[in-house]
């Protein structure tokens, strides 16, 4: 697999992860790749995990290639000195279209792998901007001040804002160009619609920190094909009187 570098120095490496790839080995199955083995098979040397990303989810990813490096950094994502920002496509219009979400977020009593918002759980704060609103879909942005697992998904479902194609705390559905576009035709070579979007369509897009050194790192990627295109499609089907 081509792994997509943003970011390379002696002591650390940042990777645009694709959607769908394992930031780390799955313990059930270890066959699986993961972020991390390929990088290690490309750098022919260890990597740390600093921090993670859903699997579903694309995007700035950061390894360490040394201890110290991965100490510092642990460090400093434990005590909140990174920035971390997010887009994605959730259900619905959203009001207001900027604001803070601040509660608490623990483990499902009873579904494995799943987070609910419960006052026994740990303080998760999420600031969010709308920035493009359609009738039944928006493009959002966030800013992720914890790093509770899941945290904007628990957090766009409780105000009723589930993320597109998220099976765990939305519907889901794929995303279907037809579902907004009025006579719809299927391509000739095509028997059955293919779906523009078919995963969690949740986009890590910025990381800002400083090194020990006091050096500024700040890396960029930009929306995968999947959600720009599901953008494009929103943007030029959705009848702008609807508003």
């Amino acid at each position: 697999m081509k792994l997509d570098i943003l970011f390379e120095d002696d002591d650390l490496i940042i990777v645009n992860k694709p959607a769908g790839l394992l930031v780390i080995p799955d313990r059930f199955n270890n066959e699986l790749a993961s972020l991390n083995k390929l990088l290690e098979a490309r750098l022919h040397e260890k990597v740390w995990v600093i921090h993670r990303l859903d699997r579903e989810t694309s995007g700035v990813i950061c390894f360490a290639k040394n201890e110290e490096t991965h100490k510092d950094l642990s460090t400093k994502f434990q005590e909140r000195d990174v920035s971390k920002f997010y887009a994605g496509l959730v259900t619905g219009i959203v009001v207001p279209e900027e604001g803070r979400i601040e509660n608490y977020i623990a483990e499902h009593p009873g579904k494995n792998g799943k987070m609910i918002v419960a006052r026994k759980g740990k303080l998760a704060v999420t600031d969010y901007k709308v920035s493009q609103q359609w009738p039944l879909y928006a493009l959002v942005q966030f800013q992720i001040h914890t790093g509770r697992t899941h945290q904007i998904r628990v957090h766009m479902q409780s105000i009723g804002h589930p993320i597109m194609c998220d099976e765990l705390y939305g519907d889901g559905k794929p995303f279907y160009v037809s579902s907004i576009k009025r006579k719809y035709n299927i391509a000739k070579n095509e028997e059955d619609e293919k779906p523009l979007l078919s995963r969690l369509a949740l986009h890590a897009y910025r990381l800002e920190f400083e090194k020990e050194d006091g050096t500024l790192v700040s890396v960029e990627a930009p929306l995968p094909k999947d959600m720009s295109a599901t953008v494009q499609q929103l943007t030029k089907w959705t009848p702008k009187d609807r508003f």
